[in-house]
């Protein structure tokens, strides 16, 4: 009796285990989606570079300070580009036009002394010349007179020649001593450094006497009204995205929350590391408190039907069939799919008894 209570009890056992989950089709709504991560930033979310080499010399702003355009947030200090500047006022001193007005009076002087010179050479070359021309006085007079008159005239052109040469060099070390302390001057505001936006300090990376350079970031800055979702979405599926569609989103800060937003920028190249475009979307309402740089998990909603016939996305069978309850294989045409459920387009009906397969 015993061993026919075991038979009996194994009887039942082998027909519970061979017993296949069934289940038939429901019509309901059903939405198709992308899933991409990304992280969330401020609109004009930035890391703010020096341009020169050099050690803080001041913190202007701190962390959580409201900043614009153009505010100061740091000073450099360099003794190299200090000395230079100092070098390049100098240099606008000695080389100034009006500074150097004497050299050019000694020069006019020296015009005017040749051209008296000249004037007297002159007047006893042509009467020593109208006396030769009446063969009175001695030839050699009156080469040495004409010799004298070419000497005075030659040095008079020759005084107005170095007038004009030096007025144009006085002039050219003039306005190239102002340019070179612009240039000294435009260096000195790269040394201090400056919002490009509205916004906040987020995040100060450097203190007051560390060695910064251009490769160095200094602090990040951004706007903390505005907020956009930057998202990587899968080669695979960039084609399905459009600007404008719905997105779901998911922050580790709000469990259990779900916040819309909207795709509105899409990139037109790929990111070949991550085989990953960048799709940037903006919230429709945003959470009261948002932080940049917070992660975040999203849904691009592709399309979305509310009366579909809908199966468990495991029970099909390589995507393409359904077992139904008799044993039968039926292909069948898929519509939209989520992660759980897949729409039937054609090859089975909602009367349709279906099994799971193992």
């Amino acid at each position: 009796m015993k061993h026919v209570v075991l038979f009996a009890i194994g009887i039942f056992l082998i027909s519970c285990k061979n017993k296949q989950e069934t289940s038939f089709p429901t019509v309901g709504p059903i939405t198709e989606s992308i899933y991409a991560s990304g992280v969330l930033k401020t609109s004009d979310q930035y890391q703010a570079f020096v341009t020169v080499n050099g050690i803080i010399n001041d913190l202007l702003v701190q962390e959580g300070d409201s900043v614009n355009v153009g505010t100061p947030l740091l000073t450099i200090t360099n003794e190299t580009q200090r000395f230079g500047a100092e070098n390049a006022a100098l240099a606008v001193n000695f080389n100034d036009y009006s500074a150097n007005q004497g050299k050019l009076d000694d020069a006019k002087l020296l015009i005017e002394t040749a051209k008296n010179k000249l004037h007297v050479d002159s007047s006893l070359y042509f009467r020593q010349k109208n006396l030769w021309d009446q063969q009175i006085g001695t030839k050699i007079d009156f080469e040495l007179k004409e010799l004298a008159y070419k000497t005075s005239k030659a040095n008079y052109l020759s005084s107005i020649q170095k007038y004009r040469d030096l007025n144009r060099v006085l002039k050219f070390s003039s306005s190239q001593a102002k340019k070179n302390l612009q240039i000294s001057s435009n260096l000195a505001q790269d040394f201090t450094l400056k919002s490009k936006t509205n916004g906040i300090v987020y995040s100060l990376l450097k203190s007051k006497g560390e060695i910064v350079n251009p490769q160095t970031p200094i602090a990040v800055i951004g706007n903390y009204k505005d907020f956009v979702l930057e998202l990587q979405v899968d080669e695979n599926d960039i084609l399905r995205v459009q600007k404008g569609q719905k997105v779901l989103i998911t922050l580790d800060s709000y469990k259990k929350q779900v916040f819309e937003a909207e795709v509105a920028k899409i990139s037109e190249i790929m990111n070949e590391r991550s085989k990953t475009f960048l799709v940037e979307a903006k919230f429709i309402k945003a959470p009261p408190k948002l932080f940049p740089n917070i992660n975040l998990e999203a849904n691009i909603m592709i399309s979305k039907k509310d009366n579909a016939l809908l199966i468990p996305r495991n029970y099909l069978k390589n995507d393409s069939i359904v077992i139904l309850a008799s044993g039968e294989e039926r292909i069948v045409k898929i519509g939209l799919k989520d992660f759980q459920k897949a729409e039937i387009l054609s090859g089975i009906q909602a009367k349709d008894e279906i099994v799971k397969p193992k």
